[in-house]
């Protein structure tokens, strides 16, 4: 087993890890984690030799992914005075249940779809397209507003994974511009959260048409 394949495996898990998860702080932590492993990955898909553009897009994921959005989130945890998310749509055990299911059909696509001979790993498209999809559940099967920023953020590291694994080209501009972009969204999201909450005393997102 190399390095990328590890690499995969613990990607796999923090993935397992959030759709388990019902709190909120272990879920940033996990989110952190997760951060930090794909910052590894410019660093692995590097041909030849390492550059100085690997290392600082390395740098700058693993800043931004690994120690800023962990830290925006914590502090809007804290602003919003919230620690589990108590009723999903969707139970836990479900979740579980929905995401073996989702990470079996992922392999099962990946096994189905033509990819270059020289890929980063043979199980990285597969976890590629489960993070995408466990991201997306996250945002569609979670109440609070926070556990949905969080699915937003692993949702874009789904993407970033699977360019990484098929070794696509990417200049060091575009790669700030798709963490500037989340970026936002998460301060942003920050905003909203700490103002939903002050003013409806949560912030579920299925309660804020309720009067």
């Amino acid at each position: 087993m190399n390095i990328a394949d590890s690499i995969m495996i613990l990607l796999l898990l923090t993935n397992l890890g959030l759709l388990a998860s019902s709190r909120l702080n272990a879920c940033i932590k996990t989110v952190a984690i997760q951060g930090l492993i794909v910052g590894l990955l410019p660093l692995v898909a590097t041909k030849g030799p390492l550059t100085i553009y690997s290392f600082l897009l390395a740098l700058l994921i693993i800043t931004v992914k690994g120690i800023v959005f962990p830290y925006l989130l914590k502090y809007t945890l804290r602003s919003v005075d919230v620690r589990r998310e108590i009723e999903p749509f969707i139970g836990y055990g479900a979740s579980i249940i929905i995401g073996i299911v989702a990470l079996i059909c992922s392999f099962w696509l990946s096994m189905h779809i033509p990819f270059p001979d020289k890929i980063l790993s043979a199980t990285a498209p597969a976890v590629a397209f489960f993070t995408i999809f466990c991201g997306l559940f996250l945002i569609v099967s979670r109440v609070k507003a926070l556990t949905q920023v969080m699915g937003y953020i692993v949702f874009e590291n789904g993407i970033y994974i699977f360019g990484s694994a098929l070794f696509i080209e990417q200049s060091f501009l575009v790669e700030l511009g798709i963490i500037l972009d989340v970026f936002v969204v998460v301060f942003i999201m920050g905003i909203m959260m700490f103002h939903i909450s002050r003013a409806f005393d949560h912030i579920d997102t299925d309660k804020l048409g309720e009067k």
